[in-house]
């Protein structure tokens, strides 16, 4: 009976040690499933900013050119250009930079908190 106890303790111990070992394993593999997650969506974000800026740049160049044109000087319309964009740099600098901050800060942590398909209920 002594020796029954005692095998029943070593596989109890045994199979906790597997339990902790599955754990833990389960747990970087989630832990990397959110990184992962977060990691993506930052660089998805990050092309479709890439693009967005690309356009604007072009854009702005193409208004630029424009606005030089019909002002009889090119660098007219440079000028404008650029001061219409530090206007708005002044005034995102000055009042949106909490927001925006805010705004990032929102959007990682729902990458983070968000639940996958797997780990519903």
């Amino acid at each position: 009976m002594e020796d029954y106890k005692g095998n029943n303790f070593e596989v109890l111990l045994e199979r906790s040690e597997d339990y902790i070992r599955t754990s833990i394993k389960l747990f970087k593999l989630n832990t990397i499933n959110k990184i992962l997650n977060v990691v993506s969506a930052i660089i998805s974000k990050a092309v479709v900013i890439l693009f967005l800026f690309m356009f604007l740049l072009i854009a702005s160049i193409g208004a630029s050119i424009l606005l030089g044109d019909i002002l009889g000087e090119l660098w007219y319309g440079f000028t404008i250009v650029a001061a219409f964009y530090g206007i708005i740099a002044i005034v995102i600098a000055l009042f949106l930079n909490k927001w925006f901050k805010q705004m990032v800060n929102n959007f990682i942590l729902k990458q983070i908190v968000k639940i996958g398909p797997d780990e519903k209920n």
